[in-house]
């Protein structure tokens, strides 16, 4: 889009498949983009460059040879890129579907084999290869945006290797304007993806230059007053007495409690748990606990000297409502037994300051909006009690009076009393900050990523981070249509200084490790070693799959297995529709896995499981009944490490909680020792069930003497994308099925979980005629 007026002559991109006037040229999205056509490429560029538009203008080009598939991590970038897209494409909107959630996967299809470009998440992807409803064999390029995060299990490399396995001409472009500072994980994105080079941008190169406008960064050093560096001081002294025990058990060599990292602290967990695994012994469940109670002393102590009092005397409060629970934590009841702890605590409660930090946060906001009332301002924090503390003083002063019209931009995530944005909600606000009904962000890293927040001025870092990823992104926010500037606040004497300095650190190696890849990419003499890497990395990986899936599933044979979608998040699936599986993804309410009428399972890592043993809200024997009540043959399958010496569980509460699964509830557990060794296992139950003779599966189960009211459920639950939570909505609602099947599509929708479509859906396959 043009942006620069003023700084040269706007000219526009033309293409029959364009909008006349709408897309700036650009020299070097132009060249990125002809780089792209000649071979999959990932491009990295600063934030508010274009990289959406280089995305554009090789979708132009790849549009004749096939189908185009945009994919984005969360649901308002796809919203964003799909509005986009319509916005400057000659295309008729209709050829342009836009896959979220929200799409019903029965109707996704008719409506894939329909469109020309499919902007998605890829988790719908991913649900929809592995259940075979669409396959990536028409698709002439794929984008993947934020490819940062192919790494790991996320969804981006499951579909990048289905796409090189089906496509005929296939061509991949990753675009990101982060993608980390460790050259090995640079290579690992490319190798997850296919990518073979490398290209990129920095605000410096000749050809990006007149279209970056500057950014004034300026640090601001803050005086911790002295009543904080006292009960910091405090809790240093209950840190080192944590230390001191760790050392004489034998666990960490002498150090300073402040010098250990949060890294060294998680490698400590890792280290004893393994231990303990191996041997129950009362001191390693001891280092256990400290361990714990060393990590949550050390968040104080960062709350107290970067955030202030307000976040500090927030975590007390959960702290102590952990320890007075039944099913608290060692740690933090052994932590209010501390005197010393406790006197922080009381301290910290009584005090009637606040840091600093926040004083200097609501004087640059007025500075800036009084010089300049239209100005746009995003103010970053880690923390949400951070976010409501500047929030809740803002509004305490009245500031709109001042012109200050803030509003705070949080996550999705809900616990207890903090409760998060849903996705509408974020757009709204987003929407209303580029209209200006507010002027200012208090966000969290949830606004570092994607989102299209407009024309900010100013970049406000509450505190400095060590990510060198989430630094340039939050920078990025600013000085995209003019000149803009970044604000670092840091509490002179403590950890702020040394994010400070590392996240610059981090900056400049990932722009060096950038520049190293692009550069030997495109040197003919110096580039052949890369490629060598990245292809020997490609072929071993590949490799080291194509044997386990051999070794694992020798003699396939056609089976099906119904799987609940969550399970899409683990391996366990690509594993199973890597062997031929024919997988059937339905929201089963209960179970993760039916292999037949009799046999249904449930899987559970090692940490999922002894999570269900401490967390009132997620009730493992719940979960046991209702799947005994349901099947003949239930299966509870627990998969991972040893499920003793972890997560402050004593072994006899475990053994206890098995013995009752086993003997009470009649459930056999089998534990497994991965994603593969589970999937494994599965395949050979679903193959006895369903072989010689092929059965259809029912994931219902058939279980005898069922009760009418399981049946009823049974009844609702059997249309696609009904939950039992939902079933049992309308059932509660309408009494019987009798009233839910001659339900208005409005009355449907009376009933929570049920949305529109949700509703018209009911209505469809309760009157369609049937076609088979």
């Amino acid at each position: 889009m043009s942006t620069n007026t003023g700084i040269h002559t706007s000219k526009f991109v033309s293409h029959p498949l364009l909008k006349e006037g709408l897309v700036e040229k650009r020299k070097y999205q132009i060249s990125i983009a002809e780089e792209a056509k000649k071979g999959s490429l990932m491009v990295v560029l600063p934030t508010g460059l274009g990289k959406t538009t280089v995305a554009l203008l090789v979708i132009v080009k790849r549009l004749a040879k096939g189908k185009i598939l945009f994919l984005a991590p969360t649901r308002p970038l796809v919203e964003q890129h799909s509005a986009f897209l319509k916005e400057v494409l000659t295309l008729d909107a209709s050829l342009i579907q836009t896959f979220t959630g929200t799409v019903l996967a029965d109707r996704r299809d008719k409506l894939w084999d329909a469109a020309k470009i499919v902007v998605s998440t890829p988790q719908i992807i991913e649900n929809d290869l592995l259940s075979t409803r669409i396959d990536l064999s028409s698709v002439s390029l794929i984008i993947f945006d934020e490819c940062h995060r192919a790494v790991g299990n996320y969804s981006y490399i499951y579909i990048a290797e289905k796409y090189a396995e089906q496509a005929k001409e296939p061509l991949v472009l990753g675009i990101t304007a982060s993608p980390g500072s460790d050259k090995e994980k640079i290579k690992e994105i490319c190798t997850s993806l296919d990518v073979k080079r490398v290209e990129s941008r920095t605000e410096y190169d000749h050809d990006v230059a007149p279209y970056v406008f500057k950014k004034d960064f300026e640090w601001r050093g803050i005086d911790v007053p002295v009543e904080i560096k006292k009960q910091k001081r405090v809790l240093d002294e209950v840190l080192e007495e944590r230390i001191d025990e760790l050392q004489k058990l034998g666990f960490i060599r002498k150090k300073r409690g402040r010098d250990i990292s949060k890294t060294e602290l998680l490698k400590l967990r890792m280290l004893i748990e393994a231990q303990l695994a191996r041997q129950k012994h009362a001191d390693f469940y001891k280092a256990l606990s400290l361990q714990a109670e060393v990590m949550k002393i050390k968040h104080a102590i960062e709350l107290i000297e970067t955030q202030g009092i307000f976040a500090v005397r927030r975590y007390f409060d959960r702290l102590r409502t952990e320890a007075l629970s039944k099913g608290g934590s060692k740690a933090a009841k052994r932590l209010l037994k501390d005197k010393k702890f406790v006197e922080a605590m009381f301290a910290v409660a009584s005090y009637e300051g606040e840091h600093p930090k926040l004083n200097a946060t609501i004087e640059i906001l007025r500075e800036e909006i009084r010089v300049n009332p239209d100005t746009r301002i995003i103010v970053f924090t880690n923390y949400r009690d951070t976010a409501e503390m500047i929030i809740s003083a803002l509004h305490g002063l009245n500031s709109e009076k001042e012109g200050i019209r803030a509003v705070k931009f949080i996550g999705q995530a809900s616990k207890a009393e903090d409760k998060g944005l849903k996705q509408k909600e974020q757009v709204e606000i987003i929407n209303k900050f580029k209209e200006g009904v507010f002027n200012v962000l208090i966000a969290t890293s949830v606004a570092e990523e994607g989102l299209d927040i407009p024309a900010t001025d100013l970049v406000l870092f509450y505190e400095p981070i060590p990510s060198a990823i989430r630094s340039i992104q939050r920078k990025g926010r600013t000085a995209r249509k003019k000149v803009g500037k970044v604000i670092v606040l840091i509490a002179k004497g403590t950890r702020d200084e040394a994010y400070y300095w590392l996240s610059r650190s981090k900056e400049r190696e990932m722009r060096k490790r950038i520049s190293e890849m692009g550069r030997m990419e495109m040197n003919d003499e110096g580039g052949e070693e890369t490629k060598q890497e990245l292809a020997v990395a490609a072929v071993e990986r590949k490799g080291k799959e194509e044997q386990r899936r051999i070794t694992d599933f020798e003699n396939a044979v056609e089976l099906t297995i119904f799987v609940d979608p969550r399970e899409t998040r683990s391996g366990v699936a690509r594993f199973l529709q890597k062997a031929g599986v024919d997988l059937k993804l339905r929201n089963l309410g209960i179970g993760d896995y039916v292999v037949s009428d009799r046999v249904c399972i449930e899987r559970k890592s090692t940490i999922d499981f002894l999570d269900s043993l401490v967390n009132k809200r997620r009730n493992l024997f719940e979960q046991i009944h209702r799947m005994e009540n349901e099947y003949e043959k239930p299966l509870l399958v627990i998969e991972g490490d040893s499920v003793y010496g972890q997560r402050n569980v004593h072994p006899n509460v475990v053994r206890a909680v098995m013995a009752t699964i086993a003997v009470d509830f009649s459930v056999p557990i089998i534990q497994t020792r991965d994603e593969a060794d589970t999937a494994s296992l599965i395949y050979v139950i679903a193959k006895r069930e369903q072989m010689p003779n092929k059965t259809e599966v029912n994931p219902h189960g058939k279980k005898p003497s069922a009760s009418l009211t399981e049946q009823q459920e049974y009844f609702i639950s059997a249309l696609s994308n009904i939950g039992i939570v939902t079933t049992r909505n309308l059932l509660r609602r309408f009494k019987t099925i009798e009233r839910i099947l001659t339900a208005s599509k409005e009355e449907l929708m009376e009933v929570e979980h049920v949305g529109e479509k949700t509703a018209e859906h009911i209505k469809e396959v309760l009157s369609k005629e049937y076609e088979g």
